[in-house]
């Protein structure tokens, strides 16, 4: 699906979009992700992004302006049984260019996600945030999510 909002599109991302991606993530200070422009690491992304493209669960997304990438985020659908057997859509590693910031591109990248999630009948979405981005703490709280639970990672490499 592609959706036109005001100057910015937003549609499922491509193997072309890849640069133009992983240049946000290496950009990204505060994400502590590890992500390179670095040749030798750029397999480990086209195999990531198969992974994704593959799965009919997840979904990666790129937000256009002008023609240029200058945003992205990423959808799973879960079902637990929890919830009387619920499904939530969890969106993930949500990036504006950093010189987009502040333009909307944010709220339309969410927005987006929340109505393909009533649009399938999802009962919630969900996300996280690096506990140091208070600036973006802010923003989601600002599109009505609330701080609901405590989150914790135990990396295995």
């Amino acid at each position: 699906m592609v959706v036109e909002l005001p100057n910015i599109l937003i549609r499922k991302a491509s193997r072309e979009d890849l640069p133009a991606l992983v240049a946000m993530f290496a950009a990204d200070a505060l994400g502590g992700h590890g992500d390179t422009t670095e040749a030798e690491a750029f397999p480990d992304y086209l195999g990531a992004f198969a992974v994704i493209e593959a799965s009919p669960d997840q979904t990666l997304y790129v937000a256009e302006r002008g023609g240029e990438v200058v945003g992205t985020f990423q959808t799973m659908v879960t079902t637990s049984l929890t919830g009387r057997g619920s499904s939530a859509m969890i969106i993930e590693a949500v990036q504006t260019r950093a010189d987009m910031r502040g333009q909307g591109v944010g709220a339309a990248m969410i927005e987006f996600a929340i109505a393909e999630a009533k649009g399938r009948g999802i009962r919630r979405v969900a996300l996280t945030s690096n506990a140091v981005r208070r600036d973006a703490h802010r923003f989601y709280e600002r599109l009505g999510f609330k701080p609901s639970h405590l989150g914790f990672k135990m990396a295995l490499k």
